[in-house]
């Protein structure tokens, strides 16, 4: 930002060479961090955790749902679970692309580059938000091809506003989960965690008003929540206009868990240069 500013003031014609370095500068971030991630993937490797794993999920629950409830609520549990995929990419491959320096050996470097910090943070989750997007969608296909879905009155606009809101938020939690990748090497442990933690909190699988006070609470201070709750009124029918409060809630959830990301990766970056242990916080 003092970049901008100071451009605008005292160079006018440099400001948009800095604007379009800070945007080269996310970009590149984007495609190269993650093709650092999956370079060691083999490419039926990569469908498999792109494809199988999601309708795996997606299959069982359902599944199960309707085993226990009954075939009239399978897109309750279908729905649910194709919004909560998301979180595979946005937990689980933003988490790697900012805490895998660590563990890469490149930690240094990034903290050493006198890049623009905010691009490089926030330009590791943008293909793993499409990455989400398309697991969410190909999700709620398979519920059209089986028949437990009817988007017969869906808002299309409206659905996939609500998918990519929600896919934001998502690959926020991961950018902040990222950061403490930066301090511990038990960050799996966390990401799988956090990410069953979602399947219960976010109202997947179970009916957030279900659930006791207290984890209700949670539940709305975390991304997926209203996003799944939006999604469900949608393909029953609603409007854009009737779910935006929701759409509104989780955008800015999303919003507040990537502060806190940046913030706190920051903060790691500072402390780490003051104690001369960028390998070893």
């Amino acid at each position: 930002m003092f970049c901008i500013a100071s451009s605008f003031i005292l160079h006018p014609s440099s400001l948009m060479q800095c604007i379009f370095i800070n945007l080269q500068l996310f970009l590149q971030g984007a495609i190269l961090s993650y093709r650092a991630l999956f370079s060691w993937l083999r490419p039926v490797t990569f469908l498999a955790s792109m494809i199988l794993f999601p309708l795996g999920q997606i299959m069982f629950f359902t599944l199960l749902g309707i085993f226990a409830t009954g075939r009239e609520n399978a897109s309750f549990f279908l729905i649910g679970n194709a919004m909560q995929i998301t979180a595979s990419a946005g937990i689980f491959g933003v988490t790697m692309a900012i805490g895998g320096e660590r563990w890469a050996g490149t930690l240094m470097y990034l903290f050493g580059a006198p890049a623009n910090r905010l691009a490089v943070f926030t330009g590791r989750s943008t293909i793993h938000i499409f990455n989400g997007v398309f697991q969410v969608l190909m999700g709620l296909g398979w519920g059209w091809l089986l028949g437990w879905v009817d988007f017969s009155r869906t808002d299309p606009f409206a659905l996939g506003l609500t998918i990519l809101i929600a896919t934001f938020g998502t690959a926020a939690l991961g950018l902040l989960l990222g950061c403490l990748g930066l301090i511990t090497l038990n960050i799996m442990f966390i990401n799988n965690l956090v990410y069953f933690l979602l399947l219960l909190f976010s109202g997947a699988n179970v009916p957030v008003t279900a659930l006791p006070q207290w984890m209700q609470y949670i539940s709305w201070a975390l991304p997926l929540t209203r996003g799944i709750e939006a999604a469900r009124a949608i393909v029953g029918g609603a409007s854009l206009a009737h779910v935006s409060s929701l759409l509104v809630g989780e955008f800015l959830i999303g919003v507040a868990y990537l502060l806190a990301g940046y913030l706190l990766f920051r903060v790691f970056e500072s402390e780490a240069k003051r104690r001369g242990t960028l390998e070893a916080f």
